[in-house]
């Protein structure tokens, strides 16, 4: 029984991947595989190669004959020189660059966008936070004061509706909305 290690091949159309496999030569390209001994995706760039190094040398040693692709692949991982005992076992197989953080990448747009450099990512609670935050400042700033009040009119004002809303609290039923309305702009004299 004549023992190969050929590709198998996985994936979807004009997306191939493949699996290195020792598999017996009478076998159809997929079929039942003895073992998996690698894989290799040829779209990616560079392309990813991951081969068991000590299965691939097993493997050679006991017979198997690689294909034309297998021993190519092995070439580059540094197997196929190896187990022959040549040169250059190191191969030369090239690795993709690591990839950066999706908020890393997320931050830089953001600042390169607003032009300040303090600015991160928020999240929905964070914004709600500062939403909040903001609806309080607002409601603490002073009533703007309208054209023909002075500021001490405007002072007033403010004084008289918190007297009359204190009133109405310390006496409920009292006073309604309309007597309350009517009250301050009696004593505004507005």
């Amino acid at each position: 029984m004549a023992v190969k290690i050929r590709l198998k091949r996985l994936g979807k159309v004009r997306v191939p991947q493949y699996r290195i496999v020792v598999v017996d030569s009478r076998k159809k390209r997929d079929g039942r595989v003895i073992e998996e001994i690698g894989k290799y995706h040829p779209k990616e760039d560079p392309s990813y190669i991951d081969v068991v190094s000590d299965r691939a040398q097993y493997w050679l040693s006991v017979g198997a004959q690689p294909s034309d692709a297998v021993a190519a692949i092995l070439k580059i991982t540094g197997d196929f020189q190896k187990y022959h005992g040549l040169p250059g076992a190191e191969g030369t197989l090239k690795t993709a660059d690591a990839k950066r953080d999706k908020l890393d990448i997320f931050n830089e747009a953001l600042k390169e966008a607003h032009g300040s450099s303090g600015a991160a990512a928020t999240t929905k609670k964070t914004a709600a936070k500062k939403s909040d935050a903001n609806a309080e400042a607002k409601a603490e700033e002073p009533a703007p004061v309208t054209a023909g009040m002075s500021p001490e009119g405007a002072e007033d004002e403010g004084a008289a509706i918190e007297a009359a809303e204190s009133k109405a609290d310390s006496e409920p039923g009292t006073a309604d909305a309309d007597k309350l309305a009517d009250k301050v702009a009696d004593e505004t004299g507005a």
